[in-house]
């Protein structure tokens, strides 16, 4: 998804000279002829500007009273001055009020782009800074996660109601599709918030050491137990213990576990006495748990205490709108701890990875994400980068793409389409060409009533940034109510 570019100048000579080399760069561009509409823009983060061009010398609310406003509103965005004076006193007053960069005019479009870059970057990094702290810290909210398909709406919803207790909550899926990511956000929105997370995979551990893992043991208990160990369960106290996939959990283990969750309380192996323990179970598994039940393999009783409050986490081709989003932050990822400069995916690699099905989720995503960034050789990651994926999906011309009118060839109506798989109207009822403007809001709205309101299909589909598309959408006053996804 392209980053979007906010111009703000009163010359509008500059703002078009700016407003092409940002394009040409293949950002999104929007302008503004003022301090006051430009704040208005910048301000409102569902406008989706990334990055500021400011000019300071401007009528009205100069250039350095927006930058003082945009510091205390939104003081990550970054904002690259320019200015025609540019004395030490004008430099020194733009930093301290937050400024990223300073340019005195005339400045070359490719100093500009080179600048516009970095400031992405540094954004990017500090985000994921900031996300690995909140993560370290047991802080992560739902807003730190990346859900915006339509499919994710009722997990967050139903993570929330969660969160608002200590309701013991079970989180289903398929490996690889961020059980442990949503316990964490359950974690970070309840009032556990900064208390330990301690996170536990029944699958990986020795059947023989699982008692002494989670419940802890003595010095002495059992041969090689030379020092106390305390165990998951008191490691968490306060906190919240993350069970994933406690459906390999053996039977023995399970009667004790359900001993701990209903008596609030834990033995030790070679302990005389209970250890009395705070914790709120977050469980998770791929498995039916209510066939294991039928088969066996699972207690009946614990599978009633643990599935009380369930989630359900879709599979990653239930969700492709999210695919850009994780893309992205992939690379962000990967930028920061390789130390590649990778500026995103092509589009024509975006939708290649949005029509494969993805049988490993999003673990696979990352993974084949992390061998990309490995491979390129230029600033976007490319179709040639995804060797194991390409050959696995269809060529981009056979992939879905908006319905052409019959027989393949352009419609001839009088008026606007408006509908569904009405055709679009190239001449008006005088035979004259529309103009451009009006076939393009046409076709805007055919789209978004064809995929439903499904904002990121129509934005891949017309081969724009979200934001751009947005911004059409208030243009051109389209209908995007009563449909499905509008975000």
């Amino acid at each position: 998804m392209a980053k979007t570019v906010l111009v703000i100048d009163d010359d509008p000579t500059q703002r078009r000279l700016l407003q092409a080399a940002v394009e040409k760069a293949g950002f999104a561009c929007r302008t503004a002829p003022d301090g006051e509409s430009g704040f208005a823009l910048a301000s409102d983060e569902a406008n989706g500007v990334d990055v500021v061009l400011l000019d300071l010398i401007m009528p009205g609310l100069t250039g350095m009273e927006t930058l003082e406003r945009m510091s205390e509103r939104r003081p990550d965005l970054p904002v690259i001055v320019l200015t025609a004076t540019g004395s030490v006193d004008t430099v020194v007053r733009s930093m301290r009020n937050g400024a990223t960069d300073f340019f005195v005019k005339p400045v070359s479009p490719e100093r500009v782009v080179v600048s516009i870059r970095n400031a992405l970057k540094m954004t990017s990094l500090v985000g994921e800074v900031k996300r690995l702290v909140k993560r370290a810290e047991g802080a992560l909210g739902f807003e730190d996660m990346i859900a915006g398909a339509p499919a994710m709406r009722s997990v967050v919803k139903m993570g929330k109601r969660g969160a608002a207790s200590n309701i013991p909550i079970l989180i289903l899926g398929e490996s690889g599709v961020g059980k442990e990511v949503i316990a964490r956000c359950i974690q970070g929105a309840s009032d556990r918030a900064g208390k330990p997370f301690v996170a536990v995979n029944c699958g990986a551990i020795p059947e023989n050491l699982v008692e002494s893992i989670l419940f802890g043991h003595e010095k002495g208990a059992f041969t090689g137990a030379v020092s106390k160990s305390l165990g998951k369960f008191v490691e968490a106290d306060g906190g919240t213990l993350f069970l994933d996939e406690v459906g390999e959990l053996p039977l023995d283990i399970q009667v004790k576990l359900l001993r701990a969750l209903q008596e609030g309380e834990v033995d030790a192996v070679g302990s005389r006495r209970p250890t009395k323990v705070d914790v709120r179970i977050i469980s998770a598994t791929n498995k039916d748990l209510s066939e294991q039940v039928k088969s066996g393999a699972f207690r009946e009783d614990l599978f009633y205490r643990l599935n009380v409050f369930p989630v359900d986490m879709p599979a990653l081709r239930e969700r492709r709108e999210d695919i850009p989003a994780l893309v992205d932050h992939f690379i962000t990822r990967f930028n920061a701890s390789e130390g590649t400069r990778i500026n995103g995916a092509s589009a024509d690699a975006i939708k290649m990875l949005s029509a494969f099905d993805w049988p490993g989720n999003v673990r696979q995503l990352e993974n084949s994400v992390f061998r990309a960034v490995v491979l390129c050789d230029g600033e976007l990651l490319q179709m040639d980068d995804f060797p194991q994926i390409s050959g696995l999906t269809p060529q981009l011309a056979d992939l879905p793409d908006l319905p052409r009118p019959a027989n393949d060839q352009v419609a001839i109506a009088a008026g606007a389409s408006g509908n569904g798989n009405a055709p679009i109207a190239i001449f008006d009822a005088a035979g004259e060409l529309r103009e451009l403007e009006e076939v393009e809001r046409d076709l805007i709205q055919l789209a978004i009533d064809h995929y439903e309101g499904h904002m990121s299909e129509v934005s891949r589909q017309l081969g724009i940034g979200r934001s751009t598309l947005y911004r059409k959408v208030r243009e051109y006053d389209l209908n995007v109510r009563d449909k499905k996804d509008a975000s």
